[in-house]
């Protein structure tokens, strides 16, 4: 039997020897009977009804994520027929102008005039105390950041105060700009995570296999997506990733520098994990998330995350035969790169 002939389960990477259940859908993965999670009763009828089949956890996934798509965009839909239609039964056409209505109709103008002008001022003046409280806290806070810290890093995940972010550089990728946890909305971990040794030897880039982002606002609900499929469905105690990067040129936080990774058997606890968000079959990465990821690395070297003679490898190459890994316009993006490694 030539190895192209084997099949392995999506679940548990082992050798199915015989009577593979197969994904109904595009991708074709297999999977062992006991690992697909059905009962015996369900496998039953999938195999004697012909119109039912079962469906990879990925297939269900990327099927999830359209749908869920799809019903935000409706909602946008009828929120704004719902405005439309506010504003016809209002002023009865939409282009119509409506009548201003009094101020106060029980007061003479003058004395209505009078409250307007003591109403703006009392708003002007609380807006300006705001901005001084404001500016005051910010003052406060960064040297009492300064002070504690001493480095300007965030004390649990080792990763730099966005302090040194300027407006022209939000998703430009032309400076490192991580997004905490907090930020994309994650949830706790569901335990303790177990540490890294450090620094690592090995960063592993993979795909994520989700659609791709090119806003802040996307990558946060792909994140956030990645996050809840890799607890509920898949029962890890979080997010697999170390990191992150959208193709909007930030940086978001998995699991940071400092925690082991779910990323790969076999490596997670001698390797820091990025991933790539995006599929990578039919494009390559964004030009903004090949600039941060020079830019990640160097930081890793320099605060002793990584080592410095590390190795830059691809999930595919340490597991060909995973095909959830498989993203070669993604690879090919790293061939020239002096880390890059195609051996192990």
């Amino acid at each position: 039997m030539s190895r192209n002939a084997l099949n392995y389960c999506v679940k548990c990477r082992g050798l199915i020897h015989r009577d593979p259940l197969t994904c109904g859908a595009a991708c074709g993965r297999v999977s062992h009977a006991k690992c697909s999670g059905l009962s015996e009763q369900q496998l039953q009828i999938i195999q004697i009804t012909p119109n039912i089949n079962w469906q990879c956890d990925f297939c269900l996934r990327q099927l999830f994520s359209v749908k869920l798509e799809l019903c935000l965009k409706q909602h946008e839909k009828r929120l704004e027929i719902l405005e439309r239609g506010l504003a016809t039964s209002k002023c009865g056409k939409v282009n119509e102008s409506c009548k201003e209505p009094v101020l106060c109709p029980f007061l003479p103008s003058s004395i209505t005039m009078k409250a307007v002008f003591i109403t703006a001022a009392f708003a002007l003046f609380t807006v300006g105390l705001l901005v001084v409280l404001a500016t005051t806290t910010n003052i406060f806070s960064k040297s009492l950041s300064k002070s504690k810290l001493g480095d300007g890093e965030d004390s649990r995940l080792n990763i730099p105060i966005n302090s040194k972010i300027d407006d022209e550089n939000i998703g430009g990728g032309l400076v490192l700009r991580f997004v905490p946890r907090a930020v994309w909305l994650a949830q706790p971990a569901q335990r303790q995570l177990p540490q890294l040794s450090l620094p690592v030897p090995m960063v592993i880039v993979l795909p994520t296999n989700s659609e791709n982002c090119s806003s802040q606002a996307q990558c946060v609900f792909r994140v956030r997506f990645l996050q809840t499929f890799d607890i509920e469905s898949q029962q890890r105690d979080d997010i697999a990733y170390n990191f992150l990067i959208g193709g909007d040129g930030n940086v978001y936080i998995g699991r940071g520098w400092d925690t082991v990774g779910a990323h790969m058997n076999g490596y997670n606890t001698r390797s820091l994990s990025f991933a790539y968000i995006g599929s990578f079959h039919k494009q390559k990465p964004s030009a903004k998330q090949l600039t941060v990821t020079r830019l990640l690395l160097d930081y890793g070297v320099e605060h002793g995350k990584i080592s410095s003679n590390y190795q830059l490898v691809g999930a595919s190459t340490l597991a060909p035969t995973v095909t959830e890994y498989n993203a070669e316009l993604l690879y090919q993006s790293f061939a020239n790169w002096t880390h890059w490694t195609t051996a192990t």
